[in-house]
């Protein structure tokens, strides 16, 4: 190899081990984040949205893949040469590292004699006397020590925890183990919606790009129910819950376990993987009929009856009635328009809100109506996700909380004594928590002097 290869090839080393790079693409991931915040993702873009900007925008915002920024070429890009400078960085740092740890300098240098924190003492008996008690005090109260002999001095070292320094490299690795989970999850996972009327079945979904997605087995919604908060002032109701029941089947056979599986918002139903979550709900098709109970105002005689657009239904009075139309005003609520005909030659037509069942007692009729639903079919609009990574991203969340509480929580101390004949110095260094160790290294100190050694 030329020496002008080694030499590019030696700055691009040096390009993806820089720090600079590694602050500007945190940076710049950071920032561009915020896109996928103010800009709706898919394939949650509602309709409304659209409205609001020009088509030259649109196109121009989907070019660059604003709309799903996070499977964008470039975000993903950003997010290679991330890595790259994560595994840059650890090659580079990580040798010298190992070697600090299992290679430690048991003698202390004039440097560090210059800026470590220490305490003189005076001592009894011979050098080898004092060495020896000096290394049985360090053991119990520190750590083993190792002994070293240079000239006419013995220098004992101790440390507590050099592993911690390799806490910032787990927290490098947990990051790259989450990215992978999310590769891992893009490839071979997938992210769709179905919606599912009551009473059928479905095998497949549709995914991001509107492609029919296999499930592997069939879904049938056996159920979907939905229920409101009150609304006093008669206005349209807020969904308090909605709910399906679900019954999962392969090549026609029940599964076991997943008949009537229920599946509500944050409460959703796993098999093989896919995940189903309640997403929305709505109504699947056109009422044909509605429903009504009548109450005789004079005697309080109940009788249901049912009304279908087209035709007359005869009343307990004897009068002719009719379904007009369906309507949902905001501030109303859902109301059903009624047309009555009696000897006169118009109808009277009147509306029977199905919230306020009591505003049709002030119409002043002798037949009280109560709006009581229609046979429309209601669909269960559900998320679905495949996610195989899932796990691994997991186990690399589990690694960063544990690589960040090594890095910040806990310390490598070391301890050197200096033993001559006569006269002892004790150095002390911690990596981090200086004001936390200055209290441990006073209070061995103080314990050194009360054991007079």
């Amino acid at each position: 190899m030329g020496t002008n290869q080694r030499g590019i090839m030696q700055q691009v080393w040096d390009f993806f081990c820089s720090l600079k790079l590694t602050l500007f693409l945190l940076i710049t991931l950071a920032i561009t984040s915020i896109i996928g915040t103010i800009i709706p993702q898919y394939p949650n873009i509602d309709e409304r949205y659209w409205a609001t900007i020009s088509t030259a925008r649109r196109a121009f915002y989907d070019k660059l893949g604003f709309f799903d920024m996070y499977h964008s070429w470039w975000f993903l890009a950003l997010l290679a040469i991330f890595s790259i400078n994560l595994i840059a960085c650890s090659i580079k740092r990580l040798p010298h590292v190992f070697t600090f740890i299992r290679e430690p300098a048991v003698t202390i240098s004039e440097t560090q004699q210059k800026i470590f924190m220490c305490k003189d003492f005076k001592l009894q008996g011979s050098i080898d006397e004092s060495r020896d008690k000096l290394a049985a005090f360090i053991e119990s109260s520190f750590a083993k020590p190792v002994i070293t002999q240079a000239g006419n001095q013995y220098h004992l070292f101790a440390q507590k925890n050099p592993w911690c320094r390799l806490g910032v490299y787990v927290v490098h690795a947990s990051i790259l183990v989450i990215m992978a989970g999310t590769i891992i999850g893009n490839i071979w996972g997938y992210k769709g919606f179905v919606a599912i009327v009551e009473g059928e079945t479905i095998n497949t979904v549709k995914s991001r790009n509107d492609k029919d997605i296999p499930l592997g087995f069939e879904v049938r919604c056996d159920q979907f129910t939905v229920t409101f908060y009150d609304s006093p002032g008669g206005g349209p109701q807020m969904p308090k819950e909605f709910k399906s029941i679900l019954t999962l089947t392969e090549q026609g056979k029940e599964i076991p376990g997943y008949k009537h599986a229920r599946v509500i918002v944050n409460e959703p139903l796993t098999y093989k993987g896919i995940t189903f979550y309640q997403s929305s709900y709505g109504q699947a098709n056109n009422p044909t009929t509605f429903y009504f109970t009548i109450r005789d105002r004079e005697n309080g005689k109940l009788e249901q009856i049912a009304l279908r657009p087209g035709a007359h239904t005869r009343l307990p009075d004897g009068r002719l009635a009719a379904i007009v139309d369906l309507t949902d005003n905001p501030g109303e609520g859902l109301a059903a328009v009624v047309g009555i005909k009696d000897q006169e030659p118009e109808p009277k037509f009147f509306k029977v809100y199905k919230n306020r069942p009591e505003l049709d007692e002030l119409r002043g009729d002798k037949l009280i109506f109560v709006f009581t639903g229609t046979d429309a079919k209601l669909y269960t609009g559900l998320q679905v996700n495949k996610d195989p990574g899932v796990w691994v991203v997991w186990i690399g969340c589990i690694m960063m909380c544990v690589g960040l509480c090594i890095a910040f929580f806990i310390s490598h101390k070391r301890v050197w004594i200096v033993v001559q004949h006569g006269y002892a110095r004790m150095y002390g260094n911690a990596s981090k928590n200086q004001p936390g160790f200055t209290i441990a290294f006073d209070a061995l100190a103080d314990e050194f002097n009360r054991q007079n050694i």
